[in-house]
C-alpha cells in the first residue's frame, strides 16, 4: 500500500535530518518512535540515496526488513553519506546541494529459474529489483537501475558484474529473489541550486 504524502515528507526530512545531525559524527539517535505514524513503524527495508548535480554520491540501504521504518530511512541516510566506501563522507557544504531518493522495498519473492533465459522471462523491466546470491557474493539492483539499463540482458549482465561474477556465470546454486519499490525524492536545497 502505497506511504501517504505526509509519511514520504516525514521520511525525505527525517533522511535529511540524519544527515544533517550525522556530519562529523557518528550515527545520531533517531526521534523517539512515539512522533511517527503508524505506517511509519512498520518493519520495512530500504535504500536511501543521494545524488550531487546529477551524480551518485551514496547509496545504502537494507534489503531485508530489520527495523522500523523510519528508523531505517534514518540509518541508511546517514550510512549513505558517511560509510558508503565508494565515495568520501559527504561534507556539510554539500548537504544541500544533495537529492535525496528513498526507496521502500515490497517483500522478496524468491524465484526458481532453472536458467538464465529463464530468469530474463521472468524479469518485469521498471518493476522489479533483483537480488542475486551465489555463497557469500551477492548484489541487488534497485528497480529504478531499469532508467539506465532497460534491456534485460543489459540489467542481469551488470549485476553479475556488481557481484563479482564473470557475464556468462551461471550456477544451479544461484538463487535469485526480486522486489518492487516505492521511490521518492526530494531535490537540492532550491536556495543552494539558485546559488550555483
Amino acid at each position: 500500500m502505497p506511504l501517504e504524502i505526509e509519511d514520504r515528507a516525514r521520511l525525505l526530512e527525517l533522511a535529511r535530518r540524519s544527515i544533517t545531525d550525522g556530519c562529523g559524527h557518528g550515527l545520531p539517535p533517531p526521534a523517539p518512535p512515539q512522533s511517527w505514524s503508524a505506517a511509519l513503524t512498520e518493519l520495512r527495508a530500504t535504500f536511501v540515496t543521494l545524488k550531487r548535480e546529477g551524480q551518485l554520491r551514496g547509496c545504502c540501504g537494507t534489503i531485508e526488513p530489520r527495523c522500523l521504518l523510519a528508523e531505517d530511512v534514518w540509518r541508511n541516510a546517514w550510512a549513505s553519506a558517511y560509510a558508503d566506501p565508494r565515495f568520501r563522507p559527504v561534507s556539510g557544504a554539500e548537504i544541500d546541494l544533495l537529492e535525496v531518493s528513498i526507496s521502500v522495498l515490497t517483500p522478496l519473492e524468491p524465484l526458481s529459474p532453472g536458467s538464465e533465459a529463464e530468469l530474463l522471462e521472468m524479469l518485469r523491466p521498471g518493476l522489479d529489483g533483483l537480488v542475486l546470491r551465489c555463497g557469500p557474493a551477492g548484489a541487488t539492483f534497485l528497480p529504478v537501475v531499469w532508467e539506465t539499463l532497460p534491456d534485460p540482458r543489459d540489467f542481469l549482465t551488470q549485476l553479475k558484474l556488481k557481484a563479482g561474477w564473470p557475464p556468462s556465470f551461471w550456477s544451479q546454486s544461484l538463487t535469485a529473489k526480486r522486489y518492487s519499490a516505492e521511490t521518492f525524492h526530494s531535490p537540492a536545497s532550491p536556495r543552494e541550486a539558485d546559488a550555483r
